[in-house]
């Protein structure tokens, strides 16, 4: 039999370590906690170590394509295939940067879209059947939160392809320098823009992996919830647990299961339409 294989990135501390370590609590097989900075994700591992569980450790820049290629390689040649990817790394400026906006949407686009796309391509070669994705998303990836009709009506259309989302998220990063982005109707919220993009591609993901296989791969995109974190300055009311615990629910899916699949999942476990009014927003 072979050993199952399961992989957080971006977890060494806040929702990601949280993920890591209900895994390591519930999944029947080997879990890796990867961060960009070697020292803190071994200093994580030895946390968890701390309470009995045994994470292994794989550094991973997701914005860094040869350290996405290492970790791919490193996966195939010693397990030959990946059963849970969390794709839990990303960003967000905080209100009180100075940052132009046009640098603040170019960053966080990079890493929490383009970054994400990234890892995608190089490691689901690597899923193997039944395998489960986890995609980070948030509230405030909802379709509604972006405030132009057009653009939704694009973002709607079920035939668009990866690549095009690439380039509707290239445009909103081009209309940021320009100036003209809230004009345009992408409203003035790169993180918003960049968890709409994730939200998205999940739904493309899912699509894809129906028509092409391997067999029952799952793709969900959740709101983990307004956690207690440093990304938002500790100003959320749920814990780490709590905010982790969809999460750990969608990478955990039985075989064959009917839903959520492909789906916007809010931090309760409820499946939520996206082009809906949401619940509040926690």
């Amino acid at each position: 039999m072979t050993t199952p294989v399961a992989l957080v990135t971006g977890s060494n501390k806040g929702i990601g370590f949280g993920i890591v370590k209900g895994l390591c609590e519930k999944f029947p097989g080997i879990v890796y906690l990867t961060a960009r900075d070697e020292g803190r994700g071994k200093a994580a591992v030895a946390e968890l170590n701390k309470l009995g569980l045994k994470p292994e450790f794989h550094q991973l820049d997701v914005t860094n394509k040869d350290s996405i290629l290492a970790l791919k390689n490193f996966i195939k040649e010693k397990h030959g295939g990946l059963d849970v990817l969390v794709n839990n790394a990303g960003i967000a400026f905080k209100h009180a940067a100075t940052d132009p906006f046009s640098v603040q949407a170019e960053v966080t686009l990079a890493t929490n879209y383009f970054a994400l796309v990234d890892t995608c391509r190089e490691l689901f070669p690597l899923l193997r059947p039944h395998a489960r994705v986890v995609n980070l998303s948030s509230s405030a990836g909802h379709l509604l939160r972006i405030p132009g009709e057009a653009i939704r009506k694009k973002l709607l259309n079920p035939a668009l392809t990866i690549d095009e989302l690439s380039n509707l998220m290239q445009s909103f990063v081009q209309a940021a320098k320009d100036g003209n982005h809230e004009s345009l109707g992408w409203g003035n919220g790169a993180y918003v823009v960049s968890k709409v993009g994730v939200s998205k591609l999940s739904f493309i993901q899912q699509a894809e992996f129906d028509k092409n296989g391997p067999e029952d791969v799952v793709v969900n995109a959740v709101h983990p919830g307004y956690v207690d974190t440093d990304m938002t300055s500790h100003q959320g009311p749920l814990t780490i647990a709590e905010g982790s615990a969809a999460a750990v629910y969608l990478s955990l899916l039985p075989p064959n299961v009917k839903e959520p699949r492909g789906a916007y999942v809010w931090h309760d476990k409820r499946i939520v339409a996206w082009d809906q009014p949401t619940p509040a927003a926690v």
